[in-house]
């Protein structure tokens, strides 16, 4: 017996992406909203000489969108860390469902509140920490993406050069020890 799926499943559809592949870019419409159903995936913006610097992380069970508004314009471009696949809607349909359909509601809600909470973080860490705090920061709001995330872009993530990343990494081993 089939059943016909609930609206919040039938907003939705699988894309698969390949390591490096882009799923929203800087300077286009936010027309889709995602959650990452496997892979790991990083959001980044460029600075005034053309460098990429990264801003935010993606794992599995996350929300990835780029604007709190639907088709406003994205400012940073999501990029594929590892293989991966994407449960995606069209992101105007669903903020349409909001406060309709009590079960979108619920999920963009905690899924916005979460991703504010992670914004909050990165800036206290950016403002008010020295290196190692922010790396601390970054395992507890990041746990488990250590050994799958290129260390450069942690580095870059946190401000600090790969050789401070190094010199951080062994201090807090020492610390924990």
């Amino acid at each position: 017996m089939h059943q016909n799926p609930t609206l919040n499943e039938s907003l939705h559809s699988i894309e698969s992406l390949k390591r490096g592949d882009f799923f929203l870019e800087q300077g286009k419409p936010c027309n889709k909203i995602g959650k990452l159903v496997k892979g790991v995936m990083r959001g980044f913006v460029y600075d005034n000489d053309g460098n990429e610097i990264t801003t935010h992380f993606y794992q599995e069970g996350d929300m990835i969108v780029a604007s709190y508004l639907p088709n406003a314009t994205i400012p940073m471009t999501i990029q594929a860390l590892e293989d991966g696949e994407i449960s995606v809607a069209n992101y105007a349909k669903v903020m349409s469902q909001i406060n309709k359909d009590l079960e979108i509601t619920a999920i963009i809600t905690r899924e916005f509140q979460k991703l504010n909470e992670q914004l909050q973080s990165r800036l206290v860490s950016l403002l008010d920490q020295d290196a190692l705090e922010k790396y601390e920061c970054f395992l507890q709001d990041y746990p488990g993406l250590l050994n799958r995330i290129p260390h450069y872009y942690i580095a870059q993530y946190l401000g600090i050069t790969p050789t401070q990343l190094s010199r951080v990494r062994k201090q807090f081993i020492n610390k924990c020890k």
